[in-house]
């Protein structure tokens, strides 16, 4: 294979369609030196370089008019330790074929968010999470990263070889280098008790910090116009739990997918569908999704119950706030939606995370309540989400950063104690923007400290 950057002019697109590009060429390396070639062949044609993932940042961040390196030859799982959980992995891998293999070796990922088709890279860079309020971020599970750098070169960091790249690199945009290979540190396969049911929104925030510190793995999704929240408690199965009869089974196959497939996706597009035809419909399909919100118990290997079939596209933002000012959050929310010159037909998320030491995770510091907006796609969202942004500003919201955002550096600056230090490190290891593009040049500026 020649790693000389293709010319073809294909576009790229990301899955939600709010961003697109047309690189200047492509590349598809399949091992580490393929890798550090393209980066040095682009250089020498002046030429910048991003690694795609999936597409599923709904900015673009992966966007680029320079060398797009496509990394879906690089994948797979190439050591790992059942004894220690140490598994290291090649970063075109995506979450779902990880899960898999992992599944196969008696481990699993202590913590997942509810999509799986992104690159293990690609959600790592963008600081992808799950839900948990003593767990962190899919990036706190990183013991060592190995990078192609600017100039071609190959390195490790940890947090014992080159700490502050680590400290930097774990949550980066891919402002640092190209991630080759991400080893993380698993936990053995575990069984999760799946407890999902409809409660009002109001009892939901009451309850709120109890049944984020009762439970494993805590989330609600409230849609805008309705009255009911739906509660997801996620616990883990000990030995003892596992008794028969203790707990219910798996969902069979033709219910999981009835309730999966055609309810939560068919079902789901098609009122979404009919209230993008007839957007004054809205309010009203919403309040009905809200009214038939069902109960379901059940359990499942954990993977399978952290991540669902994601086939209604939209458009998202989402931001991290301090644990302690969600109420306010979602009370000002309340008040919004129904201003809003367009209606809303998706629902709002809330997950929780524990605090971590990560440089640019949204939960540096501190425990962090996240919450997430929609809007089907095709229909307006603009004014929601600039809306959602003034909320989110009054409590020191920090933006998702593969979500759609307004915020440039100055105002993320504050957001983050280690900001300077991040870009401290990106100067050092990429002095001449190998790796920008519009999106890092909003969220970073320029190179000049």
């Amino acid at each position: 294979m020649t790693t000389q950057p293709s010319r073809d002019r294909r576009v790229w697109r990301n899955w939600a369609g709010t961003a697109t590009a047309t690189p200047a060429g492509w590349s598809r390396p399949r091992s580490e030196a393929e890798i550090s070639a393209a980066v040095k062949d682009a250089a020498a044609t002046g030429l910048t370089v991003r690694a795609l993932g999936s597409g599923h940042s709904f900015t673009a961040a992966a966007a680029t008019s320079g060398v797009a390196l496509d990394l879906s030859g690089w994948t797979g799982i190439t050591a790992a330790d059942t004894g220690t959980g140490l598994v290291t992995v090649r970063s075109g891998t995506t979450l779902s074929a990880l899960n898999t293999e992992l599944d196969g070796l008696g481990l699993a990922m202590a913590n997942l968010g509810d999509i799986d088709v992104q690159t293990l890279a690609g959600a790592l860079s963008t600081g992808t999470h799950g839900t948990g309020a003593r767990l962190g971020g899919l990036a706190t599970q990183v013991e060592a990263l190995e990078l192609v750098l600017a100039d071609g070169s190959a390195v490790t960091c940890s947090a014992s070889s080159r700490p502050e790249l680590f400290a930097a690199a774990r949550v980066s945009l891919g402002a640092l280098g190209v991630i080759s290979t991400v080893t993380l540190r698993c936990v053995p396969s575990f069984t999760l008790l799946a407890d999902e049911r409809p409660m009002p929104v109001e009892e939901v925030l009451e309850q709120f910090d109890d049944l984020a510190a009762a439970n494993d793995h805590f989330e609600f999704y409230w849609f805008p116009y309705g009255r009911n929240a739906l509660v997801k408690r996620n616990n883990r199965l000990t030995g003892r739990d596992r008794a028969p009869g203790a707990v219910p089974p798996a969902l069979p196959a033709w219910r999981r997918f009835w309730e999966f497939e055609v309810m939560e996706n068919a079902g789901f597009g098609a009122l979404c569908r009919l209230g993008r035809a007839s957007p004054r419909l809205v309010p009203s399909l919403n309040r009905f999704s809200s009214a038939v919100l069902s109960t379901r118990t059940y359990t499942d290997t954990s993977h399978r119950v952290f991540v669902t079939p994601r086939r209604v596209r939209f458009a998202e933002s989402e931001y991290a706030v301090p644990r302690e000012s969600l109420s306010h959050v979602i009370a000002e929310l309340r008040r919004a939606v129904p201003r809003l010159a367009d209606p809303i037909m998706f629902p709002v998320e809330v997950r929780v995370a524990a605090a971590d030491d990560i440089w640019l995770s949204t939960g540096y510091g501190r425990d962090s309540a996240y919450v997430a907006i929609h809007q089907y796609t095709g229909l307006p969202y603009q004014g929601y989400f600039d809306r959602f942004e003034s909320i989110v500003a009054e409590v020191a919201g920090r933006p998702h950063w593969g979500k759609l955002h307004s915020l440039d550096s100055g105002r993320l600056r504050p957001l983050y104690p280690r900001f300077d230090e991040f870009r401290r490190v990106r100067d050092e290891v990429d002095p001449e923007g190998r790796f920008g593009n519009a999106y890092l040049g909003q969220v970073f500026g320029t190179h000049d400290l």
